[in-house]
């Protein structure tokens, strides 16, 4: 199965995915470099995911997006008050959901972000957590988790895996490891597009 993985940081979601081919875009080169090192096998692409995704769609079989979650965030409504740091939330968002459910034709897609501060312009397939799904296959309406995210390990440089205590980059560290997905989210939403892939190929032969 050919997936592209799309604003990939260093790899969370793709932790647990097993028998894939993957493709991967992140734009930051220094988190590039730490995903492949996790992920040699991988094909990574250091470039801008928004553009990738428009050129390449047709080529993959599963296609999973995280664009950039921090004008969606409630934390956007605890800047309210400081002005320079107010910003109009990122429509890519948007903009990727209806581009896939428009041209992603037999392919299986989702779209990961955080639940929003606002009312969602176009309703989440799926509630994990703290994590807003937008997919074409089935997924639990809501899934509750416990995936703390280690608020210790986070500081210190860890999570799930994830050794950053020294590494080099321009990118705050627990940042970059806030925005990690949790392998087991993943890995959840990886078995269920499987799993709809098999139940659609028993229809077709029922």
């Amino acid at each position: 199965m050919k997936v592209l993985n799309l604003y990939a940081g260093i790899g969370g979601n793709r932790k647990l995915w097993q028998d894939v081919e993957v493709t991967a875009v992140e734009l930051n080169p220094q988190i590039a470099e730490i995903y492949s090192e996790y992920f040699p096998n991988d094909v990574m692409i250091v470039g801008d995911a928004h553009e990738y995704l428009k050129k390449h769609y047709s080529e993959f079989d599963f296609i999973w997006s995280s664009p950039p979650c921090q004008t969606h965030s409630l934390a956007m409504l605890w800047r309210r008050k400081t002005l320079e740091n107010v910003r109009y939330p990122d429509f890519k968002l948007y903009q990727e959901i209806i581009f896939l459910q428009y041209f992603a034709g037999s392919a299986s897609w989702c779209v990961e972000n955080v639940v929003p501060y606002y009312e969602p312009l176009i309703a989440p397939s799926s509630v994990i957590g703290r994590h807003a799904i937008w997919s074409n296959f089935y997924l639990n309406p809501r899934v509750n988790t416990t995936e703390g995210k280690g608020i210790f390990d986070i500081v210190g440089g860890q999570i799930y895996g994830f050794d950053l205590r020294n590494r080099k980059v321009n990118e705050r560290k627990d940042k970059i490891l806030r925005s990690c997905v949790n392998p087991e989210v993943g890995k959840y939403i990886f078995d269920r597009m499987l799993r709809s892939h098999e139940e659609n190929q028993l229809g077709i032969f029922s």
